[in-house]
């Protein structure tokens, strides 16, 4: 039960660095605020309350007092008079009439509790009082022995307007407050989104030469380790791509002195197998060379995914494949076009060699950019799809380069996909054989 009610308190918290930073800083203030305004409410507006309520009613104590002294005429004008002049009541007398509604009990409300408290108190005579008699006056009407006693005054004189004052000056405060540190927050966040993104771009091969350490010690810390892993990594696959260049071309002296001897060796028997065997280690060179080269030196550049998809299906149909193809959104994306060509052609070669017919669909999902090849071929069993994209791994282990290949193709396939923040999945397709699903991140 408890981890479900954590479960449920953690679907509504910010997933942002900036929106937990925010809730952090403003949790604690705001939980301040509010203990401020109830202890503000419950003491200083109280005692106004009390002390406002008392000195109504003893201004109406005062006029109940001169009209039993005073009954004739000429006084009570006089007495109206004074009290509107003075004490900003309208007061109203109505000889022998009765009292209808009178209150016994406190009401709800401080301000009507306050107010019966000093009426109950100073008075000792049925009354009644209409606090909303209109949105500036209240009434309070008061049985007296020969009638009732009306006095109308202005609402002011029981509530007090520091209380919204207060309140105006807390609530704009607090505004400002916030807005402050809203404004501060963004600005420590975003060097962390300007680090996640230059990341996020050297994964996918976009240039981030540009970006460089800002913000807090500890963000600065960690841009500058990230600078140092790209230069290391750069650094890593340069040399690796100039060694496996080296290796090539050393290799291909010896290659093309065999071929040279062979060629002059006429047709004696086994030459034709060895010449054979030659040209299969070229093949096995360039695919090395190609593994180790991967998308080096190449840039990430606007490319229309669509046309490019479409210009690849158009090469393997003019070797001889069969393919279907629907293309359901084509957008411009930051890619390296020559390392997704191959990735490509990698796929729909592998499914070339092992399947009749090939269906190709690609689309966006979300913020992916998906291409589904299902083919009709055998498929591959469950426990050996990861296996295929190991290097040099081969399902047919005759080593025939004719049926089987190098052993690299979906090994550079998913190398290309991860190298644009993507990957390559292998599943079952709906009407049988395999599915290779390339996804692509689209680039923000």
């Amino acid at each position: 039960m408890g981890s479900e009610n954590a479960g449920w308190i953690k679907s509504f918290m910010p997933k942002g660095l900036l929106g937990r930073s925010l809730l952090i800083l403003m949790t604690p203030m705001l939980l301040l605020q509010i203990v401020t305004v109830l202890i503000f409410f419950e003491r200083h507006w109280d005692t106004v309350a009390r002390q406002l309520s008392r000195g109504l009613a003893g201004d109406i104590v005062f006029v109940i007092d001169y009209l039993g002294e005073y009954t004739d005429a000429d006084h009570f004008e006089w007495l109206q008079h004074s009290a509107r002049s003075n004490l900003q009541l309208d007061i109203l007398f109505e000889p022998d009439e009765i009292l209808e509604r009178q209150i016994t009990q406190p009401p709800f409300g401080l301000v009507s509790q306050e107010l019966f408290n000093a009426l109950n108190e100073r008075l000792q005579r049925p009354f009644f009082f209409d606090l909303d008699v209109d949105d500036r006056k209240l009434e309070i009407r008061v049985q007296l022995k020969d009638g009732v006693l009306s006095v109308v005054a202005p609402r002011k004189r029981l509530y007090s307007s520091t209380t919204y004052i207060f309140f105006m000056w807390i609530a704009g405060s607090a505004l400002i407050l916030y807005g402050v540190a809203v404004m501060f927050m963004r600005n420590q966040v975003r060097p962390i989104r300007r680090l996640a993104k230059a990341a996020d771009q050297f994964g996918r091969g976009v240039e981030v030469d540009t970006f460089k350490p800002e913000g807090a010690a500890e963000v600065r810390l960690a841009a500058s380790s990230f600078i140092s892993m790209r230069d290391r990594i750069v650094r890593h696959l340069s040399q690796r791509t100039a060694l496996l260049a080296g290796v090539s071309h050393d290799l291909r002296t010896p290659l093309t002195r065999m071929k040279l001897e062979l060629a002059m060796q006429g047709s004696l028997p086994g030459v034709d197998a060895l010449k054979q065997d030659v040209v299969d280690m070229e093949r096995m060179v360039d695919a090395y060379l190609a593994f180790a080269r991967g998308e080096e030196g190449e840039k990430a550049v606007p490319t229309d995914i669509g046309k490019l998809i479409t210009d690849q299906v158009g090469e393997a149909l003019r070797d001889g494949q069969q393919i279907d193809l629907h293309i359901a959104d084509s957008l411009e994306m930051e890619l390296r076009p020559q390392s997704v060509r191959r990735c490509l052609a990698n796929i729909m070669s592998n499914a070339g060699r092992y399947a009749n017919n090939l269906s190709v669909r690609a689309g966006r999902r979300g913020q992916d950019y998906e291409i589904v090849f299902d083919d009709d071929g055998p498929g591959i069993p469950v426990d050996k799809r990861e296996d295929v994209f190991k290097p040099f791994y081969r399902l047919e282990e005759s080593r025939n380069q004719a049926t089987g290949g190098v052993g690299l193709g979906m090994t550079i396939a998913r190398d290309s996909a991860r190298g644009h923040g993507g990957d390559v999945y292998l599943e079952d397709a709906p009407g049988g054989g395999l599915r290779v699903r390339l996804v692509l991140p689209i680039g923000h």
